[in-house]
């Protein structure tokens, strides 16, 4: 079997503002030939009609838009042994999609783009993906990161806030492991992925939360305040929110104000 060889950029493109594009991001926009837009259905459908501004603005001409549906995968609650098989069998299909993309879709002598919400480091599968594509042996993805603005740094932008305080670390946790990171942690707590409102279940009288969704876009929704004052306030934006897009995406801070000091 021959290896084929193909030149991708990973691009981080901002957690939703156009103005969040770093001049890396426009520059490598204008190099690449075809770009890969995974769409993530109707409900999502903002997701993918940002991207396509950003290339009517960015991309040189001629370009190539290459579009497939995202294979989806089960998101119902579950163990942690089975939402890891789930995911595993989510990232083997769209490796499936993806290498046909890169054989199929672009030739040698082109440069291929994927364009990524936030920062590709930061719990997005792509990298993951393409070296697992690299592992099959078929595709040999040279591959050139571009990183991006993150929903974490536009959620302490918004909000005026640092991520840490003085001397103290920061823990960035999906929300589905928030409570063993709570026990355990000295610092403040970033969590992303929540989609079953975990923030519910945190204790304490002295926690603030800092909490936004839709960050960046014209949706963008902003809380802050003492955790048992406002959670009430956050679960009906995010109920409003989902039944209005059918979607939600949101991350927060917790800190604690006892330990950390006064609020910022």
């Amino acid at each position: 079997m021959t290896t084929q060889q193909r030149r991708i950029l990973v691009i981080g493109i901002g957690a939703g503002d156009p103005d969040h594009l770093t001049l890396g991001a426009v520059k490598a926009m204008g190099r690449a030939d075809v770009f890969f837009i995974v769409g993530k259905g109707d409900d999502k459908s903002a997701l993918t009609d940002l991207r396509h501004r950003m290339l009517d603005e960015h991309a040189r001409a001629p370009h190539r838009v290459v579009e497939v549906d995202d294979p989806g995968r089960d998101r119902r609650p579950m163990g942690r042994s089975d939402y890891t098989s789930a995911v595993r069998d989510w990232r083997t299909r769209r490796a499936d999609i993806f290498e046909r993309l890169l054989r199929e879709e672009m030739t040698a002598d082109e440069t291929g783009a994927f364009l990524v919400w936030g920062d590709p480091s930061l719990y997005d599968s792509t990298l993951g993906i393409l070296a697992d594509i690299e592992a099959r042996g078929s595709v040999s993805p040279s591959i050139e990161v571009i990183p991006g603005i993150s929903s974490v740094s536009t959620l302490a932008a918004r909000h005026r806030v640092p991520l840490n305080q003085v001397g103290r670390p920061v823990h960035i946790t999906p929300a589905r492991r928030l409570s063993d990171v709570a026990q355990n942690d000295d610092g403040d707590i970033v969590v992303m992925l929540d989609a079953h409102e975990s923030f519910t279940r945190v204790e304490g009288d002295d926690v603030w939360i800092y909490w936004g969704a839709y960050l960046g876009t014209p949706d963008e929704l902003l809380v802050a305040g003492p955790l048992r004052e406002v959670s009430g306030r956050i679960r009906r934006l995010r109920a409003e929110a989902r039944d209005r897009h059918g979607w939600i995406m949101d991350t927060y801070l917790l800190r604690s104000q006892e330990r950390n000091g006064p609020r910022p």
